[in-house]
């Protein structure tokens, strides 16, 4: 359903009510926004003409219809609204198709019921390169385009050069929020380490805190990791992208060098996660050894005077037997070799 804005200043200014935005440039200028979805394919045939049209959880009745009107391959159509599909890059017969995911890290409140629960957001993004346009496709509302529109807005320049620009755009937003997801468990990392060897942090806390951010980086390395091979292959097929794709090169190198660094930094983050994981399990030995250690101590010197006792209370005849002599003999031995034991363990740090 669409509704017409006044008070604007612009006549004919249309606005969507249905998850659905729309914008025009011509010659890399901003020419209309908004217009309806059924104009996408008249606006594609004009020369000089860079369309975008973006669906926010569209229903398979509407992505059919415009896949049907633009000619999009239906398998890419399936990828578009299917779950579990991993990021790609797919060259069909009359555009490109492309998807990805966004990432977020939501905060979650501080709740052992929730130490389990990863805090990883993500929202599947697919894009259909076409000679003049590009259609995007969100599963959800989880990633704002109008970051994506500002980025587009800064290096306004660069529509001129065709929809290769709105996808660099569109996947420099998406992997500059991969860099922030990796920044913030890389902080929460840092933190975990500071109170590693903490005592005052329970040792169960930690190892949930651990499996949780396991569980998030396995997440997030699913769609850090492939993002490699998308750009790459957008990158092979650059010359597909407008009819000057080629002076795109620069951009999309310099996205791949982000995208490899991002891939580096979730594999490093793996081994630290690991790292204290199992750091985590031998200072849990090590506490045990040393309470062994301090138990045994104990042991030994609690030891002496149920020997001497034991000795002293034998109902037959020894020196001092019946006699105060015999107290201060089971005395003094006790107390010598309790305080020996002691200040040996002392020495040995055992207690």
């Amino acid at each position: 359903m669409w509704f017409r804005q006044t008070g604007t200043g612009v006549d004919d200014v249309l606005v969507s009510a249905n998850g659905v935005t729309t914008r025009l440039w011509r010659n890399g200028a901003l020419d209309t926004k908004d217009f309806p979805l059924d104009h996408v394919s008249e606006h594609l045939a004009e020369d000089g003409a860079l369309v975008w049209a973006d669906l926010c959880g569209p229903d398979h009745e509407q992505l059919q219809k415009l896949a049907e009107e633009l000619g999009l391959d239906v398998h890419a159509v399936e990828d578009a609204v299917s779950f579990g599909e991993r990021p790609k890059a797919t060259r069909h017969a009359n555009h490109t198709f492309v998807m990805t995911y966004a990432a977020r890290l939501e905060q979650a409140e501080d709740s052992t019921a929730e130490l389990f629960q990863s805090r990883l957001q993500l929202t599947r993004i697919s894009a259909f390169v076409l000679p003049r346009g590009l259609v995007t496709v969100r599963s959800d509302d989880g990633f704002e385009m109008g970051a994506v529109i500002e980025r587009w807005e800064e290096n306004a320049d660069l529509l001129a050069l065709g929809p290769g620009a709105l996808l660099h755009g569109l996947l420099d937003v998406v992997v500059d929020g991969h860099f922030e997801a990796v920044q913030q468990l890389d902080d929460a990392i840092e933190d975990l380490e500071g109170a590693l060897f903490d005592g005052d942090i329970p040792t169960r806390e930690t190892q949930q805190l651990t499996f949780r951010m396991r569980k998030e980086l396995v997440q997030l390395r699913r769609v850090v990791l492939p993002m490699r091979e998308v750009v790459n292959t957008i990158m092979r097929h650059r010359s597909e992208l407008g009819h000057e794709g080629n002076a795109m090169d620069g951009w999309f190198a310099d996205l791949y060098d982000h995208v490899l660094r991002a891939a580096e930094w979730t594999e490093s983050l793996r081994d630290m996660v690991t790292t204290i994981f199992e750091t985590t399990l031998s200072l849990q030995d090590a506490r045990l050894n040393t309470i062994m250690k301090k138990l045994t101590a104990w042991a030994a010197i609690i030891a002496v005077p149920t020997a001497v006792t034991g000795w002293f209370g034998q109902n037959i005849p020894y020196p001092g037997f019946q006699e105060p002599l015999g107290l201060w003999l089971a005395t003094g031995t006790i107390s010598i070799l309790a305080l020996g034991l002691y200040l040996l363990f002392r020495r040995l740090d055992w207690i």
